[in-house]
């Protein structure tokens, strides 16, 4: 029987091994397939087919309840749930995500994107689970590197307390994205070498009994090993050693590169040129620093190849860079801490992550005003999955005191920003990466950036000003061009800020403007142009702000999302002749 069969996990309990076997095979084809024609995660899916067929073999889904950490290791549990059309059917891959979805199957139960979630999660779970007197299973599938973060310390911590069934599956297969970081995989590999059985064990040490199966790729063990810890009565933890991209050769033997990968990687024919980007000039500012025996210190929360961090820049950096591991939060107060004693941290994070260091931003960082420097990638409306919006991030820093928020629009502003931020002492600054192909202006930025909120008047107007923040210059150019054809000469401004706002300017512009209208990459709500509208709400000048509505949105096409944003050029035209 093969997964053609397939439409529950009721319909694995009675096959063969031989038979489950079959249907782990079918199930790599189903991945390869996805990932190849749309791109998405792949090592650490491969390595989990097995576990995840035994797991469905042993227990009872969704009455017992499976809670998958960061939602990496889900794309055999989705095939085995009902949903294999999204692997197997051309027409039909983008018909589910690429995460945990319980809209999409009961087999689901939360939404998950992030990391280090899935024990707090189970905890929960089972907790409710308990005072309601029920009796049920509570599964948490984590690994790939997730243990480095926060929330499952937390989660394993409060989790030893619950004095019933709560099972931890620890997929062990030595990697977070790149190599693990940190010393409690120091204590993993020990357990590996010695078949579990050492006398510091991170997991008893808390509380938890403990069993650890060094082939976590044999199914029969699998299933013997599961079939043990089944209706335990007591917090457990299994750990299982697994092969981080089973079953695909190249996966296998560079586990960072295929961790993610884009569609049609399987194509041999591909060519790749090599071209700068705002990654490349951030890896060559670091380089250069480090080569004049500067103190620099590049930082990753264990998102290397997001950001460019790869492995020839790694080796060269040596002791002046550091993985975190997935520890967001831990890597804000370390590069505050290294900023204050003079060394010079350059922290690279994405957008959707960064989120979860609001404490730490404003406490560690911008109440002691550390001047670390923070820079963020992936911010911008996208057509991303809900777990991974890059709209968040501007709210969510430039309101922080002390912080200096900046938006670059060109190579030559970043590495102008780039410089001013590494040579001053005295402000903590966050650097909106651009979120698109490296354009530069052909034109060295002398701009002092220490003249702190003074935005940049690229060109003088009148009736019409347009404030374009970042990544959305390129559409106030557009939008300028359009105006030109009802012979309205607009004010074209770069403000470079999004922290503060330069009020001289604003009141300038009070004197021949009506209507001002301001753009950002980003959600509205809280954001950039809502600090233009405050200023002149007690004044005659409009104010008309575009950029995200506050929402989740789901891997909607980016086309769509602005048009239902109203952010194509001849929109915003037709909101302003209305106005006029």
């Amino acid at each position: 029987m093969g997964l053609d069969k397939i439409n529950s996990p009721q319909d694995i309990k009675n096959l063969s091994i031989e038979e489950l076997k079959i249907i782990a095979s079918d199930i790599r084809k189903g991945i390869l397939n996805r990932v190849n024609k749309i791109g998405g995660h792949l090592g650490p899916d491969l390595g989990i087919v097995e576990a995840t067929i035994a797991m469905h073999y042993v227990f009872n889904s969704p009455i017992d309840k499976i809670v998958f950490d960061v939602s990496h290791q889900i794309y055999p549990h989705k095939m085995l749930t009902g949903r294999k059309h999204g692997f197997l059917d051309e027409e039909k891959l983008f018909e589910i995500t690429g995460y945990s979805n319980p809209d999409e199957s009961e087999h689901d139960n939360f939404i998950i994107g992030h990391t280090s979630t899935s024990i707090s999660l189970a905890c929960g779970l089972a907790k409710a689970r308990d005072l309601k007197k029920e009796n049920y299973n509570v599964i948490a599938l984590i690994g790939d590197g997730s243990l480095s973060g926060g929330e499952a310390y937390e989660g394993f911590n409060n989790a030893a307390m619950l004095n019933s069934n709560f099972i931890a599956i620890v997929n062990d297969n030595e990697m977070s994205i790149a190599k693990n970081q940190g010393g409690l995989y120091k204590n993993l590999e020990d357990l590996r070498k010695n078949n579990g059985n050492v006398e510091n064990n991170f997991f008893k040490s808390l509380g938890f009994e403990y069993i650890y199966l060094n082939d976590g790729n044999d199914i029969e063990k699998l299933i013997e090993t599961f079939k043990k810890v089944k209706d335990s009565k007591k917090p457990i933890v299994v750990h299982i050693h697994t092969l981080k991209g089973k079953g695909y050769e190249p996966a296998e033997e560079n586990k960072e590169r295929y961790h993610w990968t884009i569609p049609n990687f399987m194509d041999d024919n591909q060519t790749f040129t090599q071209k700068e980007t705002y990654e490349s000039i951030t890896t060559d500012f670091i380089l250069d620093k480090k080569s004049k025996g500067e103190p620099v210190v590049a930082i990753t929360p264990a998102t290397p190849g997001a950001t460019g961090f790869y492995q020839e820049f790694r080796d060269k950096l040596g002791e002046n860079y550091t993985d975190v591991g997935i520890a967001e939060e831990h890597a804000i107060a370390y590069a505050s801490a290294l900023a204050k004693n003079g060394a010079k941290p350059i922290l690279a994070v994405l957008s959707s992550f960064i989120q979860r260091t609001y404490d730490q931003l404003s406490q560690d960082l911008a109440l002691n005003k550390s001047p670390a420097i923070i820079l963020v990638f992936w911010g911008a409306i996208t057509n991303a999955d809900s777990t991974h919006l890059g709209v968040f991030d501007i709210p969510l820093v430039s309101n922080i005191p002390n912080i200096v928020h900046l938006n670059p629009t060109n190579k030559e502003e970043y590495i102008a920003m780039l410089n001013w931020a590494y040579n001053q002492n005295e402000h903590p600054v966050v650097i909106r990466v651009p979120y698109m192909e490296c354009y530069s202006s052909g034109i060295n930025d002398d701009t002092d950036y220490s003249d702190l909120n003074k935005f940049k008047v690229l060109n003088k107007g009148e009736k019409i000003g347009i404030i374009a923040l970042g990544n959305f210059l390129s559409l106030g150019k557009a939008i300028k061009e359009e105006l030109k054809f009802e012979n309205i000469n607009a004010t074209l401004i770069n403000p470079c800020f999004a922290s503060r706002i330069d009020e001289d300017l604003l009141n300038q512009l009070k004197e021949n403007h009506k209507i001002i209208i301001t753009l950002e990459d980003g959600v509205l709500d809280g954001g950039f142009g809502e600090k233009i509208s405050r200023f002149y709400s007690k004044t005659e000048v409009k104010v008309l702000n575009y950029g995200a509505k506050k929402e989740f949105t789901d891997r909607i096409p980016i086309e769509k999302l602005y048009q239902k944003y109203r952010l194509t050029k001849e929109q915003i035209k037709e909101d302003i002749l209305h106005l006029i």
